[in-house]
């Protein structure tokens, strides 16, 4: 099997994800990072044993020997570094959202389709072993019926104290739209997948709770060790939303609505939805990712646990041990690592995984969220 030499760019909480999940693919090698300055290229690629560190990940995109690029960097970066990756006809995953907003989503839809070459974002919750079961049961199998309605939530409470901080409050870095775009993003990818089904309208309420709130007058680092006092903060305006309760209409007439909240104390990354179809109703929750609940009118309710052999045959070889070993959120994007270089490498010729195609629909979501609350009404989605 031929090594596919890939290289990441940007080095938080996700490019290391990213590195882990690669690694466990076997044909993959990680042979370069990028950071913002060479003194932390060095640092990461020393961490993670990564031969090469760039401090401009220009250099990285120049390297002739990174085949595929991974963009892990924050989300004002998405763009202008996807563009550029694009221009040096390199392969590219990239994080979510893909940009700032459905203009620059649709140009890098319309650069990728030029530019020939494979470009896949990290939708990872579709490739749980559980969610492709469901997928099958919506989609291929009508084992569902008619999707009546639905409903669900992505709940977390990184943000519930005033005194929370993260880069992510700042539109100029995260995006005029916070927790829709964060999770929210997640959530409609993952309905529109799992039922097939295309969201075309939206009536949103987003609610900022916390208005204002305390930032460290430095970077938390520089207080390692000490209590932060209040003479230790500052206080700034807040506009994104923590919260947001959303109707949705899909392409086929089904309702639904779901809520994000990042306020939300003691849930810690509770993605969940409920399908109701005319025969039966789905239940999945991102915290229990090894349990299908499956509802009926006329027979006993059932609990589908993670097991290779109960599942439908297009969703078995995403679950890679046997039943009662549990697999969990490192798998995600392992399974969609495994799909997108599989087709890089002619050995997967489906191509199932989620294109900056899925990640400008999600966009076009956001914009209308953003556009229903400003003005209190139903909006279509354009995508």
């Amino acid at each position: 099997m031929t090594t596919i030499k890939a290289g990441i760019i940007g080095t938080g909480f996700i490019g290391p994800a990213h590195v882990e999940a690669l690694r466990r693919l076997g044909n993959v090698e990680v042979v370069a990072v990028a950071e913002n300055g060479q003194a932390l290229a060095d640092a990461k690629a020393k961490a993670m044993s990564i031969p090469k560190a760039y401090g401009d990940y220009r250099q990285l995109l120049a390297d002739p020997e990174i085949q595929v690029v991974h963009n892990c960097t924050p989300n004002h970066l998405h763009f202008p570094i996807n563009k550029d990756i694009l221009a040096a006809k390199k392969h590219i995953v990239s994080e979510k959202p893909l940009a700032m907003n459905s203009g620059e989503s649709r140009e890098l839809v319309r650069l990728a389709k030029e530019s020939g070459v494979v470009h896949a974002i990290n939708f990872n919750y579709r490739y749980m072993p559980l969610v492709q079961q469901a997928h099958q049961m919506c989609v291929a199998a009508g084992d569902v019926g008619r999707v009546l309605a639905v409903h669900g939530s992505y709940l977390q409470d990184w943000l519930l104290l005033e005194t929370d901080w993260n880069w992510r409050l700042m539109p100029e870095l995260s995006g005029d739209s916070r927790a829709v775009a964060d999770i929210g993003s997640h959530w409609c990818d993952l309905i529109q997948f799992v039922t097939g089904l295309k969201i075309v309208r939206v009536m949103a309420d987003l609610v900022t709770i916390h208005k204002t709130r305390k930032r460290p007058k430095a970077e938390v680092e520089t207080y390692a060790g000490k209590v932060l006092q209040p003479e230790d903060f500052e206080d700034v305006p807040v506009n994104t939303e923590d919260y947001g309760s959303i109707l949705l209409e899909f392409d086929s007439g089904a309702h639904g609505v779901f809520t994000v909240n990042q306020c939300a104390a003691g849930r810690k990354n509770r993605l969940y939805y409920e399908i109701d179809g005319a025969k039966c109703a789905l239940v999945w929750s991102q915290e229990r990712p090894n349990e299908l609940w499956i509802g009926r009118r006329e027979g006993a309710n059932q609990v589908l646990m993670k097991d290779p052999s109960l599942l439908h045959p297009a969703a078995r070889e995403y679950a890679h041990y046997p039943g009662g070993h549990n697999e969990a959120y490192p798998d995600g994007p392992k399974n969609l690592f495994r799909n997108v270089y599989g087709f890089i490498a002619g050995t997967r010729p489906g191509g199932d995984f989620a294109t900056f195609v899925d990640g400008h629909n999600e966009i076009a979501i956001c914009d209308a969220i953003l556009k229903s609350s400003r003005e209190r009404r139903w909006v279509d989605v354009e995508y």
